[in-house]
């Protein structure tokens, strides 16, 4: 049996260090992108290593997942290999083994999550068309030129000078010179 974290934060501007803080693992699996759907490099890297009889750690249930379908298709998926999982914060376990309350737990805190983020995206397009309003909001540039932005990087320019210079934010940047950044 191996201890398997699972650890996810929304940017590569975010601390991981708070999740699971203290605690042995065998492995961990880290990604620093959107809960929004199931498409991490990290997590699809876990569900492919674990084995029956391992246990996957979570912080909380939003760090899993951030809509219902998803996190409950995640937990069937990895109880039905014999992976158990744990939510820390929530103090919820799941092994397999039906448990009413357990599930009700999951389903409700899940939808709550999954609110969360909605009510999210909603005050963000709000600001955002506030913004515009305003004659503030222009919005990110179509096209980012990738190569210039690990040129400058390469000649010694700093993140935020290149963001300063590209008129692009300074994630943006990280990302790229991470290799994260995928223009869509």
């Amino acid at each position: 049996m191996k201890r398997i974290a699972y650890i996810r934060v929304s940017t590569v501007d975010q601390n991981t260090e708070r999740q699971l803080d203290g605690i042995e693992f065998d492995r961990t699996f880290t990604d620093k992108c959107s809960g929004k759907d199931t498409n991490r490099p990290q997590l699809k890297a876990l569900l492919e290593y674990v084995r029956e009889g391992d246990e996957v750690h979570v912080h909380d249930i939003s760090r899993m997942a951030r809509n219902v379908a998803d996190l409950i298709e995640l937990i069937k998926q990895l109880n039905a290999q014999g992976v158990t999982v744990r939510f820390h914060k929530e103090g919820l376990t799941f092994t397999g083994e039906q448990n009413a309350m357990q599930e009700l737990m999951l389903g409700v805190l899940g939808s709550v999550y999954q609110f969360e983020r909605s009510m999210l995206l909603e005050r963000q397009r709000e600001g955002i068309q506030k913004a515009k309003e305003a004659g503030k909001y222009k919005g990110r540039p179509q096209e980012i030129d990738r190569e210039k932005v690990l040129e400058l990087l390469a000649g010694g320019l700093s993140i935020r000078k290149t963001a300063a210079q590209l008129g692009i934010s300074v994630s943006t940047i990280q990302r790229i010179k991470s290799g994260a950044y995928f223009q869509g």
